[in-house]
């Protein structure tokens, strides 16, 4: 949970708020195992443009449980509920993501004016918050620092006969400092930085006293040459492609990634107008996604091949492995079938859980269609292959079908940590191993019937319209009865 106060607030302030919330949080640690909060920013390890004395980061372990999701609400909430109590506060809630460095939703609006950006960029976040589908939308371009403004005029520094950037240059050692040099401490160097002390460069009217000129008989103060200002600046800039960007991060709310995406798209399109030069972005998970769903795709396409090639090499025909393949359809049927009872949205696991079912689900009808062609070559008519070939082999089916199913179950039931990376996967192979298992059974015999008869008739015109040879005369010399 990051938790920001107004921007400004010194890091003892932050610390003496965000205090309470810690406190209530100690005072019930039911599913807490471990926690860590962080007052202010390490400089060392900033993560955020945004972060500075008037943040704060609570860093929660969950304790272990078979429902990790479940377990990290009441949690969730007890925050939401402690902070809420707090005045101008605002917090964001993050989890670990896995494959990836990016939030699940990332929008990106693209511009070139700050002040318009992040009115649309505001704009935008208002709109998405509405959406069901969407949670903890935060967007980056925030309220900037408070900041001293100082404005040069350029004809009265001419007049003057100064320098511009030397005066810039004076103000920018006075205040913020200048290192001169380096102290050498055995093998580290320390620097030195000089600049005014603290009860000097407090307040405003400190800054407009400083002199512009020093050394010189008339001193002259930066308030004769310049205007000082309060103001607050961009809390960062930030470029894509060379342009200037404002970033809208959420977490998906009711529902699955691409209903989120297609939300975002209507609401983006039909409510907020666009001029000329800003446009909008999704990127995040959905451009991972995007982009490697064409691979998936051919690995699917290349596995399905290759495992036609090889039947028709076994085989020795073409007619063959196109029946055995009507199983992988039939087994993605089943596969959505069971994503949907289960509400398991469609993810790169489940894809590569339909990749190996088009390897694993021909087998059975493998196991069938040959012993079928064995009990033909024997003799047999089709009909009486086709019935005894499914009495024999039902058995074979039924043990290889259900030790892979118990195989895949404890990976089904999400046992242990990180089980639902695991789980996607082998609910698709079994749902879809059962369904082309039972399917199996009674389409492939059908199918195998109506095409052979097909091909038989087929074959057996074409030998009728053949030219039948003339006859030849011989003569036959009929045996000695005798002989």
């Amino acid at each position: 949970m990051e938790i920001q106060a107004p921007v400004g607030t010194p890091l003892e302030e932050t610390q003496r708020i965000m205090s309470r919330v810690e406190s209530a949080l100690l005072e019930n640690m039911d599913g807490i195992q471990s926690l860590l909060v962080t007052y202010g920013y390490d400089i060392t390890n900033l993560n955020r443009s945004d972060e500075g004395e008037h943040s704060a980061r609570f860093k929660i372990l969950v304790e272990p449980d078979l429902n990790p999701r479940e377990a990290e609400e009441p949690i969730a909430d007890r925050l939401r509920k402690a902070i809420s109590q707090i005045p101008d506060v605002e917090f964001r809630l993050t989890r670990p993501v896995l494959f990836s460095s990016k939030a699940p939703i990332v929008l990106e609006i693209h511009g070139d004016d700050l002040v318009e950006l992040k009115r649309k960029s505001d704009q935008a976040a208002a709109l998405l918050e509405k959406l069901p589908e969407l949670s903890d939308v935060e967007p980056t371009l925030r309220e900037g620092a408070p900041e001293i403004q100082v404005i040069y005029d350029r004809e009265k520094i001419a007049i003057y006969g100064l320098n511009l950037q030397q005066v810039a240059n004076q103000v920018r050692d006075l205040v913020k400092g200048n290192e001169p040099t380096k102290f050498n401490l055995k093998d580290r160097r320390i620097p030195i930085v000089v600049r005014l002390d603290q009860k000097d460069r407090e307040r405003v009217e400190d800054i407009g006293r400083l002199t512009v000129n020093p050394g010189q008989e008339r001193p002259i103060p930066l308030s004769s040459v310049a205007s000082i200002e309060l103001g607050k600046g961009p809390s960062e800039i930030r470029r894509v492609d060379g342009r200037r960007v404002a970033i809208i991060e959420a977490n998906v709310g009711v529902g699955a990634l691409g209903a989120a995406v297609k939300a975002i798209e209507r609401t983006m399109n039909n409510d907020m107008e666009w001029e000329p030069g800003y446009t909008f972005y999704l990127t995040g998970q959905n451009e991972e996604w995007e982009s490697s769903r064409g691979s998936l795709y051919l690995a699917m396409g290349l596995s399905v091949f290759l495992v036609y090639v090889i039947m028709a090499a076994q085989f020795e025909s073409l007619v063959q492995p196109l029946i055995i393949m009507l199983t992988i359809p039939l087994a993605f049927f089943g596969a959505v079938v069971g994503l949907k009872v289960c509400g398991i949205s469609l993810s790169i696991v489940v894809f590569l859980g339909m990749i190996m079912l088009a390897g694993i689900v021909v087998n059975n009808a493998i196991v069938l269609i040959d012993y079928i062609n064995t009990l033909r070559k024997r003799g047999m008519d089709r009909e009486d292959a086709i019935i005894e070939s499914g009495t024999v082999r039902l058995r074979p089916i039924l043990m290889s079908t259900g030790t892979t199913v118990l195989g895949l179950a404890p990976m089904a039931l999400g046992l242990g940590d990180g089980a639902e990376i695991r789980t996607p996967m082998a609910i698709t192979v079994i749902f879809g191993l059962i369904f082309s298992t039972a399917l199996t059974l009674v389409i492939i015999p059908s199918i195998y019937g109506l095409i052979d008869r097909w091909v038989s008739g087929l074959t057996g015109r074409f030998v009728h319209n053949e030219e039948a040879p003339e006859p030849s005369l011989t003569s036959v010399t009929e045996p000695s009865p005798n002989a």
